[in-house]
């Protein structure tokens, strides 16, 4: 029995990221799409803590009340919250179906991965943010990715004809989902591979470097792209090259496609906890893991102009992009994922925190308001 509302037998490929089923799906996911293993250093956890000093945080619901941070936590459909502050764990709250030792699907916070591992090869001299990603993937040409650089590629800053909509069920991002091996097949259509989906992009009409629009199947091609210029498969190279080194307690899971292509856009399950230590290592520079060059390149943002023009101005007033990491315009760096995930540092603070969730809707613009002010009162807690 995985619920007292449902068994695992009510959950398949067409309804896994529904409610209420997500709450357990979304810890769950190899169940449904073939997954690989990111080895990590697999050392004991300590048992969880409770929410301490930081119950006594109010913060503003959906109603405009104020209210205590378990309560808003409840109310927003959170599975988990972990505060870390100089690098010890001082927080935690965990809804009662959310296992704490468990990976969690965080979404989009894959990008912010993908991006740190970018920078990793960019230093080793294996990647160059200045070539055309068809140097990597040649058969990309003649698609929106034949003559875009790896660094528009990072940046959102590729003229791609696509639309970004999560609850599309018959145009392009579900032909992208079914692709991926993230929904059912469809008999009237084959199912494409993921780098052939991607492959098959046309380009818009404005040119390379010139708008921020974010799109995810960029992400999946530059996991595509790291892969070729690295020689290794992406869940290897994540935990050979950050996963590991960063001592990561538990192992982390990517999903693939029917070709073993990783999902870099969305596809990574890690527990809170280890979230919660790869935001520690953002916040101290990288420690000697990723490139401090390329870390503090995420501090100090991306292109405002081009942001300020962008298709996620409003999320971030006065902030940025680079790196698939967002510069909040307000002194911390986030990353955020569908569903209500995020990972939030602080420098000033010393704080990082993370927020998992299985939120009834893919977006939701007020929540996530709510949710990045719930994020700056802790940091200021």
């Amino acid at each position: 029995m995985t619920s007292a509302i449902f068994k695992r037998s009510d959950i398949n490929l067409g309804n896994w990221r529904d409610r209420p089923y997500s709450t357990w799906a979304f810890q769950n996911v190899a169940e449904f799409v073939p997954s690989a293993q990111v080895r990590g250093a697999r050392k004991p956890e300590a048992a969880p803590l409770d929410l301490g000093r930081f119950a006594a945080v109010m913060v503003k619901d959906q109603a405009d009340n104020e209210v205590a941070l378990a309560d808003f936590l409840r109310g927003m459909d959170s599975d988990a919250l972990v505060i870390m502050r100089r690098g010890e764990v001082v927080a935690e709250w965990y809804a009662p179906h959310c296992d704490p030792f468990r990976p969690h699907l965080i979404f989009s916070i894959s990008k912010s991965v993908t991006g740190l591992l970018a920078g990793m090869l960019e230093a080793k001299g294996l990647l160059s943010l200045d070539r055309l990603v068809s140097a990597y993937i040649p058969d990309a040409l003649g698609s929106a990715y034949g003559d875009v650089t790896v660094r528009d590629l990072l940046n959102m800053t590729v003229s791609l004809d696509f639309e970004e909509s999560y609850l599309d069920t018959t145009g392009g991002f579900d032909r992208y989902r079914r692709a991926m091996l993230w929904k059912p097949d469809r008999a009237d259509e084959p199912t494409p591979t993921m780098r052939q989906f991607l492959c098959s992009l046309p380009k818009a009409a404005h040119p390379h470097g010139t708008a921020h629009a974010y799109r995810s199947p960029n992400s999946d091609m530059a996991g595509l792209v790291l892969e070729a210029a690295s020689g290794k498969r992406y869940a290897d190279l994540l935990s050979e090259l950050l996963w590991q080194p960063m001592g990561a307690h538990s192992d982390a899971f990517i999903t693939l496609d029917r070709a073993g292509s990783p999902r870099s856009s969305g596809g990574i399950s890690v527990t809170a906890r280890d979230l919660a230590r790869l935001g520690e290592l953002v916040r101290l520079g990288g420690k000697g893991i990723v490139p401090a060059e390329f870390v503090e390149r995420l501090w100090s943002g991306g292109d405002r102009g081009v942001w300020a023009e962008g298709s996620q101005k409003l999320l971030y007033p006065g902030g940025s992009y680079r790196a698939y990491w967002y510069e909040t315009g307000t002194g911390a760096l986030a990353g955020l994922g569908i569903f209500g995930q995020c990972v939030w540092i602080d420098r000033q603070s010393e704080t990082v925190a993370v927020r998992l969730s299985s939120q009834a809707l893919p977006v939701d613009a007020g929540l996530t308001q709510l949710a990045i002010a719930m994020m700056k009162a802790v940091s200021a807690a």
